[in-house]
């Protein structure tokens, strides 16, 4: 799959670039990875915003202006994410979007936020994508990992009936720890017991003491599932080396390990199951079909995962509130998207607050995923996730 990803980045890079900018085109400016790790959760979200870009130029742009884009790379790399912002702020960028993880698309976002520019990530699951951890003028385009986690959670205990769960955290970035606290919050709500808890680091070559403490729980008590809250390349390395072990358990994690790009890591995976957003197996939603659709029509492929959507649904709410108040002031577009209170996107309703520029309540659906390929299982309803939560300040 790193050729299949070294191509993805150069078809990017190709996309992104574009005819000279003129003063008064409107700008978006991606600072986001054309290089390293971060390909799989960036790629497609990037394609996906070209294709509306390509889309609303055709009906004429933005305030009936040509909407350009231009493009940096941050080459999966924090300190680089920085020099990326800066980079597409000085091609004149009114609209930054960066990468798919608070800890990787912050840097760029703190850039955009001192120079008084919107900035979106592509699907970051952290609630400090936004007012708490970046500023008023920083959005995620995607759910909190969280709601990922909750949704696991209901799924575990109303679908699967299970009772039991072990934890195992990859506590590298904080969308992980986001994601397992969100399980551990709403699986004692619906019966359900942690029996233990263990985590790793995303770079660790090995996980054999974690499947040694985790095989001893195993025979002294009933244990229904693993919560693996991880990305790649880490997490499939640590779920092939459950299943070497002859750890056969369910597995069920979120969007970090989402998407067809890696399972060729662990052969004949099953009794596997991701919380998304939008699934690429053929979604329950004819609008999100429609987009993947399109999205293969431009592209020739389909998307690898869930990151290609969010984006989209966030465009349309910018494309929104931009048409609203008829200019491109940062403030004044910001304060009318703060009004949305499940306002319709193509993949659902979404809403904002002065506090949350994330979605923090919202559908769900479950994909089982069986060898290399997968199927919508479930849909889940997750409540609204309370501050502690969302903060992570539950003990």
């Amino acid at each position: 799959m790193t050729k299949r990803f070294g191509i993805a980045s150069l078809v990017v890079a190709a996309a992104l670039a574009s005819a000279p900018v003129k003063a008064q085109d409107t700008v978006i400016g991606f600072a986001v990875a054309q290089t390293g790790f971060m390909i799989p959760y960036d790629g497609d979200g990037t394609r996906m915003a070209k294709l509306w870009v390509e889309q609303m130029n055709a009906k004429g742009g933005l305030l009936g202006k040509p909407i350009k884009t231009v493009e940096a790379d941050t080459k999966s790399d924090r300190t680089e994410g920085a020099k990326a912002g800066q980079a597409v702020l000085r091609d004149g960028a009114k609209l930054v979007v960066v990468s798919c993880d608070y800890d990787y698309g912050a840097p760029a976002a703190l850039q955009a936020q001192r120079a008084g520019v919107i900035s979106v990530s592509i699907c970051a699951g952290d609630v400090k994508m936004g007012v708490l951890g970046v500023g008023p003028l920083a959005f995620s385009a995607s759910s909190t990992a969280q709601s990922e986690g909750a949704a696991l959670a209901i799924f575990s205990a109303d679908t699967k009936k299970f009772t039991t769960s072990y934890i195992l955290l990859d506590d590298s970035v904080e969308y992980d720890k986001s994601l397992c606290a969100g399980f551990e919050w709403m699986f004692p709500q619906k019966g359900g017991k942690i029996v233990g808890k263990d985590t790793f680091k995303n770079a660790d070559p090995s996980i054999a003491s974690q499947i040694t403490r985790l095989s001893g729980v195993m025979k002294t008590q009933k244990v229904d599932e693993i919560i693996l809250c991880s990305y790649t390349p880490g997490g499939p390395s640590a779920l092939r080396q459950l299943r070497a072990a002859g750890i056969d358990l369910p597995v069920m994690t979120g969007v970090g390990m989402d998407g067809t790009f890696w399972l060729n890591a662990v052969p004949g995976l099953k009794e596997y199951y991701v919380a998304v957003q939008a699934s690429i197996f053929g979604d329950t939603r004819p609008s999100v079909n429609a987009l993947t659709d399109a999205f293969k029509a431009k592209y020739g492929v389909a998307p690898v995962s869930q990151h290609a959507y969010p984006i989209y649904a966030w465009l349309e709410l910018w494309h929104k509130a931009v048409t609203k108040v008829g200019n491109l002031d940062a403030k004044a577009i910001v304060a009318e998207m703060e009004k949305y209170n499940r306002e319709p996107t193509s993949l659902g309703p979404r809403s904002f607050s002065k506090e949350l520029h994330i979605q923090a309540a919202l559908p769900l659906v479950i994909n089982q995923i069986t060898g290399g390929t997968g199927k919508v299982v479930a849909e889940v309803e997750v409540p609204e996730i309370p501050r502690n939560v969302l903060y992570r300040l539950q003990k």
